[in-house]
């Protein structure tokens, strides 16, 4: 019974209209939204008002009606960001969101998601299924008007789900419009109902195709996506599914999701990669004279066995299930560091209808990597929920180490970043009315979130510190370190200031300035070592171009306090030269160059340098990264000189390609370039800094993905070597040029 009330409150909710509907049902349902969408009226002339000749012819005839789901597929980025690879994987998680409601209201607690030959999607859940009945509104099915109508569905009555997740709320019916075809089937009251769409219209009506057993219901959605709108790409990485599914069900206590990929080679990255590393392997093994060689088969029947083989060893299984929901996230993410105490601190619970989750744990490291969640939703800008987890803490803290005396009455109160130094939170409350600034979700609005989250930490926190005095003591005395680190920092900080020439402080003695002043035409190489620094110095062009040559390598931030960074020389001449300070003084609209390009040598030396840039960049001025100011410069693998022509190339797959148009013989002479060292000013221009010739690398940031990204630093960079070992074993088949 509930179910079916439930159908029928979410066959109410829906008030928007379709192409596929009679015209009466049109004209109601466009009345009603015409009805509710005038807030606001006034009358020109009482205001006081002109219009102009261009305001006047401004009418009816000039304005263009998009039926149905027309718009989407004319601005497909205004509902999911991009028609990139970011767009291509938002379509899966916008069905999945609808999964993931059913889970938050208590219905559905598994979850399948399978990658399947083609790169078509199917989501399937154990949830109560769409509704199935006809909607009287709209005088068809309500799984029609849901995944053909903009707005509709059980998130827009207040009905149907007390609390929903999804990016703008559009969910299946856009992913409708941008697939080639979907196909939906729903499980209902022993039935089995199906309807299939193309390019978001309707093939046919839902129509009943078999039987289930009586208590079965849920929902599965296959789709594939359409080309002509993903043009870059439609090929879906396992790898960015796996990341975002495990958050999901870490935010969804006690909810089992699996992803599947049962691709075959050709339809992934990963199998496109090792497969063109086998097929190069056996070119070579063809190709080599030594008899010392190894040779491989020559046999076709044993090469497609091995290709078979390759491909069921590809065919991956990923399954969430986390029991204690947040608590195991702060411990994944806390894995490649030390804990200072054994257990993840957890709090729970409601105020003023705002349910509050708050799991965190300090470790021995120097960031602070804190994430918060409306909804499911990730928030990366923070809120007010963020404010009220960061307010109670450090009030909390201070308060107890007063009272400890762990903090002296001469001694300043600790800062919330003292007491956040080394700090795994998760903060995430479910909100009926979620209040987003912007668009994109990024921030949360709504006050009552922060009296509750503020509330509720507050008072748990305190009696968990009395509770375990040990716990509070260490937290505290880590703060205290990191007051007294913070203050020392402080000091040096102002050395690292950029100042103005009558202040008498002037940029690196090492850096090559470019002669254009503004920032837009400026970028500044930073280049690994004295000798390639030479090099570029005399090849660049010297009005936009500037050169900082690092000795060696940066200090790892990872490993270091504040004060340390500070005090590192290569460091404070990158804060110098950029100009934009660092942290709470960084300020961007100082930035002096537009492009900051990180140019290393193609080696293993040259892969971690650049490393140890980025986790410094990531860390201390990640709105460099976020508005796309930071490159990774690509110099040529290869130099191939035939009959007095040089040609370069900068994969093998490029070198390949080369000897393919000029052919293999005994008068191709090529050169392995093992560093930047080895091309002289001339080449380098050529290859690497010539903006008409040159490849660069953007630096980008997924901030729906930040934990991972945080993880995979701490990996990397930390002091754990499991961790490390790992993650090089789970990755070391896709590295290619490996200079051993």
């Amino acid at each position: 019974m509930d179910n079916l009330e439930n159908n029928e409150n979410m066959n109410e909710n829906i008030d928007e209209t379709n192409e596929n509907i009679n015209e009466e049902a049109i004209d109601e349902a466009y009345e009603k939204e015409i009805e509710a969408e005038k807030l606001v009226e006034f009358d020109g002339e009482s205001e006081g008002m002109e219009l102009s000749k261009v305001e006047q012819e401004y009418g009816a005839d000039e304005i263009q009606v998009l039926e149905g789901l027309e718009a989407v597929r004319k601005r497909p980025g205004m509902y999911i960001g991009s028609t990139g690879p970011r767009g291509l994987h938002h379509l899966v998680y916008e069905i999945v969101d609808n999964s993931i409601d059913e889970a938050l209201a208590g219905f559905c607690t598994n979850i399948d998601v399978e990658i399947l030959p083609g790169n078509v999607i199917s989501v399937k859940d154990n949830g109560r299924g769409i509704p199935v009945g006809m909607n009287e509104k709209m005088g068809i099915s309500t799984v029609t008007v849901v995944l053909t109508v903009l707005h509709a569905g059980g998130k827009f009555g207040g009905n149907g789900y007390k609390v929903s997740g999804g990016l703008h709320g559009v969910g299946a019916s856009v992913v409708n419009a941008l697939s080639d075809w979907l196909e939906v089937e729903i499980c209902q009251e022993g039935k089995v109902y199906k309807q299939r769409y193309e390019k978001g219209h309707t093939c046919y009506p839902l129509k009943q195709i078999g039987t289930c057993d009586i208590e079965k219901t849920g929902t599965k959605v296959t789709f594939k996506p359409d080309a002509t709108i993903f043009q870059e790409t439609t090929v879906y990485d396992f790898d960015v599914l796996k990341t975002r599914l495990r958050e999901m069900a870490f935010l969804t206590k006690g909810l089992r999701i699996i992803l599947r990929d049962t691709r075959v080679e050709d339809d992934t990255h990963e199998n496109a990669q090792i497969q063109t590393l086998l097929e190069r392997a056996y070119e070579d093994r063809e190709n080599e004279d030594s008899e010392n060689m190894e040779v491989f088969p020559d046999d076709e029947k044993e090469r497609e066995e091995e290709k078979e083989e390759l491909k069921n060893k590809k065919e991956r299984v990923m399954e969430f299930y986390y029991e204690g929901g947040i608590k195991e996230f702060v411990t994944y993410l806390n894995r490649s560091k030390e804990a200072l105490y054994e257990n993840v601190l957890y709090f729970e619970g409601t105020k003023n209808n705002v349910y509050v989750e708050v799991a965190f744990q300090h470790n021995d490291s120097y960031t602070e990597s804190v994430y918060s969640f409306v909804n499911n939703i990730n928030t990366p800008e923070g809120g007010t929920h963020l404010q009220g987890f960061r307010n109670a803490i450090t009030k909390t803290f201070n308060d107890y180490a007063r009272n400890a005396k762990l903090l002296k009455d001469s001694e300043a109160n600790l800062s919330g970043e003292d007491i956040r130094e080394g700090l795994t939170a998760i903060i995430s409350v479910k909100i009926e009315e979620p209040q987003f600034e912007g668009q994109t979700k990024q921030k949360l609005g709504n006050s009552e979130a922060r009296t509750a989250v503020d509330n509720i930490v507050s008072e748990q926190l305190t009696y968990y510190l009395e509770q375990n005095p040990n716990i509070a003591k260490t937290i505290c005395e880590k703060s205290i370190l990191a007051q007294r680190a913070r203050e020392a920092a402080r000091k040096a900080r102002e050395l690292t200031r950029r100042k103005t020439a009558l202040e008498g402080m002037s940029l690196p003695g090492k850096l090559a300035d470019c002669s254009d002043k503004d920032p837009k035409n400026c970028e500044i190489y930073i280049v690994e070592g004295d000798s390639a620094g030479g090099s570029a110095k005399t090849a660049r062009a010297r009005a936009t171009q500037a050169i900082l040559p690092l000795r060696g390598k940066i200090l790892n931030v990872e490993k270091a306090r504040l004060d340390k960074i500070y005090a590192n020389a290569e460091i404070k001449a990158m804060i110098t030269a950029f100009g934009t300070g660092i942290h709470e003084d960084f300020d961007i609209t100082k930035l002096r160059y537009h492009k900051i390009i990180i140019m290393t040598d193609a080696d293993v030396d040259g892969a971690h340098i650049s490393t140890l840039l980025l986790t410094f960049l990531y860390r201390f001025m990640p709105e460099l990264i976020k508005q796309g100011h930071v490159y990774l410069a690509q110099p040529p693998l290869y130099k191939l000189e035939k009959n007095k022509k040089v040609w370069y190339a900068y994969s093998d797959e490029e070198l390949n390609k080369i000897l393919e148009e000029v052919g293999r013989d005994q008068n191709n002479k090529i050169q392995r370039y093992k560093g930047l060292g080895e091309m002289d000013a001339e080449q380098l221009w050529e290859t690497t800094m010539d903006p008409e010739r040159r490849i660069l690398l953007r630096v980008n940031i997924d901030e729906e993905t930040e934990s991972e990204i945080d993880l995979t630093f701490t990996t990397l960079m930390g002091d754990k070597v499991e961790p490390r070992r790992e993650f090089i074993e789970e990755n070391a088949k896709f590295v290619k040029n490996l200079d051993i």
